[in-house]
């Protein structure tokens, strides 16, 4: 496999990884005890840290795209194991 498509693999795991992370940890003002600013969302997050969710998502991301070279290396998990469908009908077999 090219370099570049491992950085585009990784690349893609990133951006799941950190989405995934999003909501883990968050604490709203409510929870957290701050007042919050008028017309702000009951939602919205007292203390977002970009940072600390990067090097989770970098770690994350790490470790799925190792995962992800191995299964291509070795083949432990193939289309054929996640076929949920089965296979198409064969045309030229005969009705019975």
């Amino acid at each position: 496999m090219k370099i570049t498509s491992i950085v585009a693999i990784y690349a893609l795991f990133w951006v799941m990884s950190a989405f995934f992370l999003l909501p883990f940890g968050v604490k709203t003002h409510e929870e957290a005890g701050i007042d919050k600013v008028p017309g702000q969302a009951d939602s919205a997050p007292a203390h977002f840290r970009p940072g600390k969710l990067a090097i989770r998502a970098t770690i994350l991301a790490a470790l799925a795209t190792v995962l992800f070279l191995l299964n291509y290396s070795y083949g432990w998990i193939t289309v054929e194991d996640i076929n949920l469908i089965g296979n198409p009908p064969d045309p030229d077999a005969k009705s019975a």
